[in-house]
């Protein structure tokens, strides 16, 4: 509680009227003070005297108060739906003109929801000082793809692969995903804090690292089509069976014999990202009255894993392998309509909105089960991951096949062209006491339209051997080659080249979440 004020009245003697007004206006002044105008005296009780959500950090050591432990647990449920187009050269009104290839051939409806469970636990270490833990926890994550503007009785023509073959087929349905997302451990310090010196703000500076500690994500179809050229096809195929028949192996024609394969089963569908992952972020809060604007900025950096699909895909030729990185910037503003301190309640209302840059990266995109569970040759047959010197004394091929190197087979995970997501939200806390607080939201997110098939056929970053540069290369003179790079294993023309690629366009999300924590 805030002490008295111990101001002086002026030593002349004010007539009826002035003193009566001036004893209202001290009286309306006095009660619309914030208990942060002044800090907190030693001596007096401790009273809720806590910063808006994003800048609380839980302590320890701090006066009377020797430990903190927070523990939440919520309930949040996402839907997305967003629209897969793809490159077109098809000559049609609003298709394809003067030789220009548009980008507004529909190819199917996407829509997505997930459940989860949101746990956490933060424990005070110091004044100031909280370790935080986080286990975000995927009831059900369920995925397909219905046909959009006719597409469903168009597939032959819109999804296309090489000549006679057809990338995936509509209606898709991918298996629910379960399980916990990932493991995060992380730490919150509290620079400043507006309630211990009023004259500054509430900074908070915070580091998490987020493991993941379940089965990564893999390509899978959990209805295989009966026109399905091959029957009886497994759903989560290794990206080595080529058939997709349960047979895997280093050992297999393109036309899909069995030469020396090992029986495989295929695996299971995942729920994780595969990666590591460090969010570095910095909030800053100024509790005016009864509003306390905030704004901020986190950064997320992933690390790909060698055990997930990313391990497939990390070769010399290689453009992009790494997933995206992410960064943050956001700003909003925490209104507290009503307040006891002294019985510890409260209820705020937090208006919140941010914008995010995604940068290029290798990702599980829109189109991931679909492609990655293809069992069109073009996606299927491996390709190699290295050329060499042509040893015949070929003028015009001064590079061939090197037969030796590894196979790469296509796992699912595509080059993902950068973009922005934009969020709006708004939530509810209701501090009930001392030892209890709930928490009611929803978002709006916004999803820059991008291509989800973005890779680039060769490696310009190895241009000084033509040797292994393959079809990298160009000709100064007759007989005469420079290399312009070398391939990329990863580069699959039929989803990768100009007028084939495909591209995620009007995305939204809504999410809606309620939270509990108990506070001791």
């Amino acid at each position: 509680m805030a002490p008295r004020r111990k101001d002086k009245l002026n030593r002349v003697r004010p007539g009826p009227c002035a003193a009566a007004w001036a004893s209202a206006a001290s009286i309306a002044l006095y009660s619309l003070s914030s208990a942060a105008d002044e800090p907190r005296k030693v001596t007096e009780p401790f009273v809720l005297a806590e910063p808006a959500e994003i800048t609380q950090v839980v302590d320890a050591f701090d006066g009377d108060d020797q430990f903190d432990l927070h523990l939440s647990l919520g309930y949040q449920h996402t839907w997305k739906r967003a629209q897969i187009r793809r490159e077109s050269s098809i000559v049609q009104p609003g298709l394809s003109f003067g030789g220009y290839t548009e980008d507004t051939l529909q190819i199917a409806s996407y829509q997505e929801t997930t459940s989860r469970l949101n746990t956490r636990a933060e424990i005070g270490l110091f004044r100031d000082v909280a370790l935080i833990v986080r286990v975000p926890i995927i009831l059900a994550n369920d995925r397909k793809l219905e046909g959009a503007s006719g597409s469903e009785s168009q597939q032959s023509t819109r999804l296309v692969g090489l000549p006679g073959e057809q990338l995936f087929r509509l209606p898709f349905t991918s298996p629910t995903r379960s399980g916990v997302e990932y493991l995060a451990v992380g730490a919150d310090v509290a620079i400043m804090n507006q309630f211990r010196d009023s004259t500054k703000p509430s900074w908070v500076v915070g580091l998490e690292g987020r493991f993941s500690v379940s089965e990564p994500m893999h390509a899978c179809n959990k209805k295989p089509s009966a026109l399905n050229v091959v029957s009886e096809q497994i759903e989560c195929a290794e990206p080595s069976d080529i058939n997709r028949n349960g047979v895997s192996g280093e050992f297999q024609d393109a036309e899909g014999n069995d030469l020396e394969g090992s029986f495989s089963g295929g695996r299971s569908a995942g729920v994780s990202r595969g990666t590591t992952a460090l969010e570095l972020h910095t909030y800053l809060s100024k509790r005016i009255k009864y509003v306390e604007p905030y704004a901020g900025f986190r950064a997320l950096f992933e690390f790909q894993n060698g055990s997930s699909d990313y391990g497939s895909t990390d070769f010399e030729g290689s453009i992009v392998n790494h997933p995206p990185l992410q960064g943050t910037l956001l700003v909003g503003t925490n209104i507290i309509p009503w307040e006891v301190r002294d019985s510890h309640q409260r209820i705020a209302i937090d208006v919140r909105a941010s914008g995010t840059y995604v940068s290029e990266g290798r990702d599980y995109s829109e189109l991931f089960d679909a492609l990655g569970s293809s069992d069109a040759p073009s996606l299927r047959t491996p390709l190699y991951a290295e050329y060499q010197a042509n040893p015949d004394p070929e003028p015009n091929v001064p590079s061939v096949v090197k037969t030796s190197s590894e196979r790469v087979y296509f796992t699912g995970l595509t080059d993902v062209q950068q973009h922005g997501v934009y969020n709006f939200s708004t939530s509810f806390t209701w501090q009930a006491g001392r030892y209890v607080k709930f928490n009611v939201g929803g978002a709006y997110t916004l999803v820059q339209g991008h291509l989800i098939s973005f890779d680039q056929p060769c490696n310009a970053d190895f241009d000084d051997d033509v040797g292994k540069s393959g079809p990298c290369r160009e000709q100064s003179s007759p007989g005469e080659f420079e290399a312009t790079g070398i391939p990329n294993p990863n580069y699959r023309a039929v989803i990768n080249a100009p007028g084939r690629r495909f591209k995620v366009d009007d995305a939204h999300l809504f999410d809606v979440w309620l939270n509990a924590t108990v506070m001791f």
